[in-house]
């Protein structure tokens, strides 16, 4: 290579040691070059263990739990015979077990991962090494590679710099939507110097080498240069072809690696994997930490008690109650007395409860995967718990993040009416007439007179094709602007069959309807364009195209006629077109106006029509001026903009078109229901304004019932912090005109300001670009953005980069207590999905990225409705109520032992025998309680979808907490006193049957063993509020289990093989036999249970909850007969929106008239099919006791957009 003179002999380093890269440097086919340089390979490597690693290093992370290095601490305690009164197998099968299915359980997770890893590493990739195209497994490609695309072809190895292509001019075309969500096409280019290099054996004698800026997340900037030939050549990002996206419609491509694996801008998007953790999980490390406190306090208080009993009483035993050997002093007794009851107590703190809540959380998890009303057969997708770990968070949702394409819609737009000169076209009617109900549609209109028609188009009012037929000149000439005003692409595979590729589905969707009713657009040439009118080719010739901008909002194309008329034809934003009218169209634009705000309140997305006739002079002079301003060295743009404003004055309407952006199914729906549920939900895309807000109205999270919707779009940190101002202060005007009374002078904390404006009157929205938002999320601003979007019903983010979607998750995490949950369906998404506390992927149209990174992954956004207020409710519910009888039974177990040692000189003796205190967790209890944490319910799931007010408890944190964990352990405790004193009572005075004492210390330990298991096991019983045969079988099961353990340890057959282990042999069958022990285990569960009866019974009848309220419904419903109720549609009235959204950028204007782009087979675009839209539920879900609430909400004004 030779280096160019302005290119230094020695370059600055490019990677400090231990510091970040400062910028990159790239040789083409070097690879011990870039080698030193010691950049990132494109092996992907997710897996955690190996063979040999597996064991040590699965162990040493689990014993970073503090429960299993607790219980192991515990083990090393029992086995000092001096201090233990327990064998060491009552700890370590339990431990055992637990270590067993966890090591399992990790196993089995990271298996997948490694086959996972293989598969991706394994994909072949066609590599340019030694002037030769080899198939290189993907692990194994370089920076400084040269790799071959092909058409179709993700673009899944690295970030390329595109070099050459089989395009003219080293163009191709490209989609993004695993990038920023926008499906449209995009178009990048080599460099000319490279352009030319087609063939392997040029590029393999390419040798340039680039210098570009380091690794970074700007997906839409990239700024280098290429040196070679002793010449530079900037870069930009429209040389690059980025990881993430799709080579369409370019046989081939030749690309240079720049940046790999994690390098790639991709990556760099995608945010560190974050270990999730339920706010019950923190809660019961918390709680942990409470009981061991307590467990202390408890050996404690026995240590005291036996060093005084030792001092006072024992040492008048000391002749045939000896000291054990090395104990020679009653403190030195208690010392280790302290550590024998903390051996013994420790079954306040079960480890069973980390198994059993995994096997829960496991079984909610299969729910979920099995649940066939969350299987989308169209696509043959189930839904997928991807997590075992965040189940009941699910049921405390508070905010959802949802992107917009591909999430919220099909990413489909159908032409579904017009309006022309005046008459509305495209409602569907009845044989008499008159407009037709859901469900009462007639056949599609019959296209089958055009053999070029698009099958896959569907429209319903025959009267708009009978107006084409008629001849109607008005209807002509609508559809022949449709065909001739856009940037359409077009292919001709075989005879007739036609493929479009558009910038946007808007203009596919409204070429194709063009195409259907007669007007196909059929080819074009830099210069021409040739357009099928009934059959009869006619060919226009392209004078000028008026590109499409955010700005502009509009596009304009001028075309000489085949008899020599010249004229323009423009489509755009009815805001900006209806300006620009000629005074004549006065009465037809009131008309059409009306038809727009009909369209409008359908939530269609609009577009006006108009044309104008150019005198040839005129065109002439403006054609001069035009071509002037485009060789213009400054302010082009500004010249450019200034022509195309004057030629676009004075036009004739035409019409308006509405396009219906097909949401997915059941959105609307889902969307009203999940604020009913008290969820807000806020839209993050990178879509344009005018897209998103179109899509907000469409799935009413806005409606023109609204009192404000805020836009934000000020482009300094002054102007956002002022509109932000505005906005607030106009809430809580309207709020305080409505009777609450705040004062304007009253100075409020941050946190007073956010409690009173989420309690105001009305209902407000709020819209935010993506360059406002960048100042919004600055940290003396986050606050001030936070008050006000949580104060609006929904906030609808445009414009936004990847990161800044996890910003705005991770501002809401930050001050907001509630659970975020975000869901998404393209690698743009991904960052935000990982950063919140649940991620969802949809597994739609922009790949898998986001399923992969997801927690749960469903294809269709209705089934979030399913999975929060069906799963997400009952797995927080069960998971309530099994900590809550969990923690329960533990202490109602192990308390007997803490009043036993008042009774028995604080000797560490066990109340119950060795083997009873091992199985009581693990067989007596367990199944019970597991089949209520797995099947339980407090309402059938119709009832949870029909009353999303049940949601609110987990949003509240009301089924377990502090206070109900504390209600819990005092019900344990109150059982544990009962338990232990009333056999200790009866048994001190009691005899047998032949006159013998009953209190001996086996007849009362059976006594209080037999008392608890029944006492527990009514208890669950109680708690259970859905019994199935399985709750049954284990209930009565365990029951029964534990009487066969029972007499079967106290069997003579037991106490033959194993003399030493079962001594007391009949005890059981003796003690069960006496009367006496039976009246003493039924009193003793009445009145253990009866209180929480009679405390439940008062509940219910004086302060029933909303469950109890809905069960008792379904009763008397039962007792009744079904009505069906119809529930009538309404339609929307309000302010019509444009719907002019083709592109992000500007269009393809300039290079179609370039003639860069032209080929002998165009570009082709992919059809789509078309469904009905769906109703929804309007109303307002209002939070209980929400302080200073109105009475009402102030009249909206006549623009109920607020552009502050």
């Amino acid at each position: 290579m030779t280096v160019p003179r302005e290119m230094p002999e020695k370059w600055p380093r490019v990677r400090v040691r231990g510091g970040p890269e400062e910028e990159r440097r790239v040789r083409a086919n070097a690879r011990e070059y870039n080698e030193k340089f010691q950049y990132a390979s494109n092996c992907i490597k997710t897996s955690k263990y190996n063979i040999v690693t597996f064991l040590p290093v699965n162990l040493f992370e689990q014993f970073q739990e503090v429960a299993n290095t607790y219980f192991l601490f515990l083990l090393i305690l029992q086995l000092i015979p001096q201090i233990s009164s327990l064998s060491w197998f009552t700890t370590i099968v339990p431990l055992v077990l637990v270590l067993t299915i966890t090591a399992v359980k990790d196993a089995t997770d990271d298996y997948f991962r490694h086959k996972s890893d293989n598969q991706v590493n394994n994909r072949e990739s066609q590599v340019l090494i030694g002037g030769v195209l080899r198939q290189e497994q993907w692990m194994n490609v370089r920076v400084g590679d040269i790799i071959k695309l092909e058409n179709n072809q993700f673009v899944a190895q690295a970030d390329l710099l595109l070099l050459s292509s089989s395009e003219p001019h080293g163009l191709c075309y490209i989609e993004t939507a695993e990038l920023d969500g926008e499906t449209n096409m995009k178009v990048r280019q080599a460099i000319p110097v490279t352009a030319e290099l087609g063939d392997t054996s040029k590029l393999a004698r390419f040798d340039g080498e680039v210098v570009c800026e380091p690794p970074n997340n700007k997906l839409d900037k990239f700024g280098g240069t290429l040196y070679w030939k002793e010449n530079k050549y900037p870069l930009s990002n429209q040389n690059m072809l980025l990881r993430g996206c799709v080579l369409r419609n370019t046989e081939w491509c030749f690309g240079l690696v720049i940046f790999a694996g994690p390098d790639t801008k991709l990556m760099q998007n995608s945010g560190r994997t974050k270990f999730k953790r339920t706010s019950i999980d923190r809660l019961m490390n918390t709680l942990v930490l409470w009981i061991f406190g307590f467990l202390v306090c408890m050996g404690v208080i026995l240590a005291i008690g036996n060093a005084i009993w030792e001092h006072e009483v024992g040492v008048c035993f000391q002749i045939y109650l000896p000291w054990d050997e090395g104990v020679h002093s009653a403190f030195f007794s208690g010392f280790l007395s302290f550590w024998s009851y903390i051996i013994i107590l420790n079954t306040v703190v079960p480890i069973s409860l980390y198994v059993s809540v995994e096997v829960i959380r496991l079984g909610h998890s299969y729910f979920i995967n099995w649940d066939k009303k969350m299987y989308c057969a169209k696509r043959r997708t189930p839904a997928e718990a991807r997590t075992t770990t965040l189940n009941e968070e699910l049921g405390q949702v508070e905010y959802i993040f949802s992107d917009k394409t591909g999430t919220l819609t099909q990413n489909i737009m159908v032409f579904s009416k017009c309006s022309v000169n005046g008459h509305s076209y495209g409602d569907v009617q009845d044989v008499l007439g008159h407009k037709a109900e859901l469900g009462e549609r007639p056949e599609p209109v019959n296209f089958s007179f055009n053999p070029l028609a698009d099958p896959r188009f569907q429209f319903w009012d025959p009267s708009l094709l009978e107006a084409v037929k008629l001849g109607d000149p008005h209807v002509h000439e609508f559809f022949r602007l449709l065909s001739l005003c856009h940037t359409v692409m077009s292919e001709e595979k075989s005879e007739g069959e036609l493929l479009y590729k558009a910038q946007s589905p808007d203009e596919g969707a409204l070429v194709t309807a063009a195409r259907n009713f007669g007007f196909v657009f059929r080819f074009r040439t830099p210069k021409t364009i040739t357009v099928h009118e009934l059959g009869q080719a006619i060919t226009y010739q392209l004078l000028a195209i008026l590109d499409f901008n955010n700005i502009r909002k509009r596009m304009s194309v001028i075309v000489r006629c085949p008899e020599g008329k010249i004229r323009l034809y423009c489509k755009g934003a009815d805001t900006i077109l209806l300006e620009r009218l000629h005074p004549v169209n006065q009465d037809l634009t009131s008309v059409t106006a009306d038809h727009l705000n009909e369209y409008a309140a359908e939530g269609l997305r609009t577009l006006v029509l108009a044309y104008k006739d150019l005198e040839e002079s005129y065109y002439r002079d403006w054609s001069e001026r035009l071509r002037w301003a485009g060789s213009a060295s400054e302010a082009r743009e500004d010249c450019l903009a200034r022509l195309y404003d004057e030629v676009e004055h004075d036009m004739m309407l035409l019409g308006a078109t509405a396009i219906e952006d097909k949401l997915q199914q059941g959105v609307p729906e889902t969307i009203a229901i999940l604020t009913l549920a008290n969820i807000k939900i806020w839209v993050l895309t990178g879509d344009k304004q005018e897209t998103a807000v179109n899509i907000g109205y469409s799935c009413k999270m806005l409606t023109d019932d609204m009192t404000e919707v805020f836009v934000v779009t000020g482009h300094t940190v002054l102007e956002v912090r002022e509109e932000l101002r505005k906005a607030r202060e106009k809430m809580m005007d309207a709020s305080r005109s409505v009777g609450n009374d705040f004062s304007s002078k009253e100075k409020l904390s941050s946190s007073k300001l956010t409690s009173v404006l989420e309690a105001i009157a009305g209902e407000y929205a709020l819209v935010i670009n993506g360059h406002s938002l960048a100042h919004a999320l600055e940290a003396d601003m986050e606050v001030e953005f936070l008050e006000t979007a949580c104060a609006c019903k929904a906030v609808i983010c445009c414009r936004v980069t990847p990161l800044q979607k996890a910003q705005v998750v991770e501002l809401v995490k930050k001050y907001k207590k509630g659970v975020t949950l975000a869901i998404g369906d393209g690698a743009n998404d991904v960052n935000m999905i990982k950063t919140a506390h649940i991620g969802v992927g949809i597994s739609g149209q922009e790949g898998i990225q986001a399923v992969l990174a997801s927690d749960y992954s469903f294809s269709q956004f209705k089934f979030l409705q399913r999975l929060l207020l069906v799963h997400g409710r009952w797995s927080y519910l069960r998971m309530c109520k099994f900590l809550c009888y969990f923690f329960y039974k533990n202490f109602a177990f192990t308390m007997v032992h803490f009043w036993f040692g008042f009774f028995c000189g604080f000797s560490a003796q066990t109340v119950y025998d060795q083997y009873f205190i091992t199985l009581y967790n693990i067989v007596y209890t367990s199944l019970p309680v597991l089949a209520m944490g797995v099947f339980d319910q407090d309402v059938p799931e119709q009832r949870s979808m029909e009353y999303p007010k049940l949601y609110e408890p987990g949003q509240l944190n009301l089924l377990f907490n502090k206070r109900e964990f504390f209600i819990c352990i005092a019900q344990g405790i109150y059982t544990s006193v009962l338990m232990f004193f009333i056999p200790y009572g009866v048994f001190a005075d009691a005899t047998r049957d032949d006159g013998a004492q009953l209190a001996d210390y086996q007849s009362f330990a059976v006594t209080v063993a037999t008392s608890l298991v029944i006492v527990v096991s009514v208890q669950i019983g109680l708690d259970t509020g859905f019994w199935t045969a399985i709750n049954h079988f284990f209930i009565w099961g365990s029951l029964a289990a534990y009487f066969a353990i029972l007499f079967t340890m106290h069997s003579d057959g037991l106490f033959r093989m194993f003399p030493n282990q079962f001594r007391f042999v009949g005890n059981a069958q003796n003690t069960l036999a006496q009367p006496t022990v039976w009246l003493t285990i039924a009193l003793t569960t009445v009145v253990c249970i009866m209180p929480v009866v009679a405390f439940r019974f008062l509940k219910l009848d004086l302060k029933p909850e909303l469950s109890d309220t809905v069960r008792y419904t379904q009763l008397v419903r039962k007792k009744q007969k079904t009505q069906h109720r119809c529930v009538r549609r309404t339609g929307r009235v309000g302010s019509r929106r444009s719907g002019y959204a083709f592109s992000h950028q500007e269009g393809f204007g300039e290079l179609i008239m370039s003639g860069k782009n032209m080929r002998l087979s165009s570009l082709a675009l992919s059809s789509f099919a078309s469904r009905p839209s769906t109703s929804w539920i309007e109303t307002l879900w209002k939070k209980k006791g929400s302080e200073g609430s109105g009475a009402g909400s102030p009249s909206g004004t006549a623009d109920k957009t607020l552009k502050v």
